[in-house]
């Protein structure tokens, strides 16, 4: 029994190691005005911590689900300056906001527009991690990377040169996985695996393989390939060559 326990507290340890490493690695700090999201927030815990309303930070980053941020994910949490009015002023201080808002100025329209601090600097190249059929692709919501998939064994490659920073199956639901660090700002894992054929630590280089294409801790052969950029998931098909 005793042990039974120690090793599910070991795994609940070990899951949370790997999320803050894909949710933080390589993350630099944000801008003042900015925050990134760590395990456990909230929007109305960021609201409330940095004198904000949720109605706020929800425009300002332009959230379609307040419910759906994720650990590193970067927020506007002051007013852009063309939108610091006197009323979103003693809403932020207050932590409400107007019942009605008839004849809002066009300055305090919502800023869509993405924040420097989430979008990327610099590219990088990337090639296909494995031969096979596309089946499913980024969203940013649902899916966090893309699904490729073909026969068991396939071989999965790195997609960029880097150093391994993870090859094992303690996270609940990618399987057998691999996360390869390329930078500062970029790193790419590798789902699903049958087989891993590197080690934490090995430097890698593109092209090579690294492992083979499984269905451990999934319903169907594939790889699942995620990119990115501090932390924060992003569309590997702006990085890959036409598939």
């Amino acid at each position: 029994m005793l042990a039974s326990m120690l090793t599910k507290g070991m795994r609940r340890i070990a899951c949370a190691v790997l999320v803050a490493l894909l949710a933080a690695c390589g993350s630099p700090p944000v801008g003042p005005g900015y925050y990134r999201v760590e395990s456990g927030d909230t929007l109305n815990k960021i609201a409330r911590e940095n004198r904000q309303s949720v109605q706020n930070i929800v425009r300002w980053n332009g959230l379609s689900n307040p419910d759906a941020i994720e650990v590193g994910q970067v927020l506007r949490v002051a007013p852009p300056a063309r939108t610091a009015t006197s009323t979103a002023s003693t809403a932020a201080a207050t932590g409400s906001t107007p019942r009605a808002r008839r004849s809002a100025p066009v300055a305090a329209a919502p800023d869509n527009t993405p924040t420097p601090a989430v979008v990327p600097a610099a590219s990088i190249s990337l090639v296909w991690p494995a031969n096979g059929k596309v089946i499913r692709r980024f969203d940013g919501k649902d899916s966090k990377g893309i699904d490729i998939a073909n026969a068991e064994g396939t071989p999965v490659v790195a997609a960029a040169a880097g150093k391994v920073v993870y090859a094992g199956n303690g996270l609940r639901g990618y399987g057998n996985l691999l996360i390869i660090k390329h930078n500062g700002d970029y790193l790419t894992a590798y789902a699903h695996n049958q087989a891993l054929l590197v080690k934490e630590g090995q430097t890698v280089t593109q092209g090579q393989q690294i492992a083979q294409m499984g269905g451990t801790d999934n319903d169907r052969v594939m790889l699942h390939f995620e990119l990115r950029y501090q932390g924060q998931s992003i569309d590997p098909a702006r990085n890959l060559p036409p598939h």
